[in-house]
């Protein structure tokens, strides 16, 4: 039998302790059960689920967009600070696809957990070893090597990975 989700992400939430980049990417298409399991992983932790669509939206309404652009990685930066504790939960991570803000992040996710264990919902997949958001055309398609952080699917089929540190 497949181990469930939130075991997976909570399991994984020990392992990372020891590595330099302290993230974990629960990786899977739109609707594939990521928010409930974060959820989940919210309720046996208590640690708060951050919904980063609407938290840097809200900080960032009276910005133009360039500086929206500039202070991006700030702001979320405080969003995931105002967290207590060495753990945060982040979800709808969308908007750091927004090609008007310039953000890489994958990145920007990696500088965050060098402080702090962040575990994000990333709506796309992994195929032939690499991690990839929306679909080749696309103005927010990204696609990476499994490096650096680590990487739990939605699904049994798809191992998941430990990735190089």
């Amino acid at each position: 039998m497949a181990e469930p989700l939130v075991d997976k992400v909570l399991r994984k939430i020990g392992e990372a302790r020891e590595l330099y980049y302290r993230l974990i990417l629960v990786v899977g298409p739109a609707g594939s059960g990521k928010t409930k399991a974060l959820q989940e992983v919210s309720v046996s932790t208590s640690v708060p689920l951050i919904n980063v669509n609407l938290e840097l939206s809200r900080r960032m309404l009276d910005l133009t967009e360039r500086q929206r652009a500039l202070q991006a990685r700030k702001l979320l930066g405080e969003i995931v600070g105002e967290v207590a504790g060495n753990l945060v939960l982040l979800d709808n991570i969308e908007i750091l696809f927004d090609v008007h803000l310039k953000q890489d992040p994958l990145r920007l996710l990696q500088g965050l957990s060098r402080n702090k264990t962040v575990v994000a919902a990333w709506n796309g997949s992994i195929v032939d070893d690499r991690l990839t958001y929306a679909v080749p055309d696309h103005p927010e398609y990204r696609r990476y090597p499994i490096r650096d952080f680590l990487a739990v699917s939605y699904t049994h089929l798809t191992l998941p990975t430990i990735c190089s540190v």
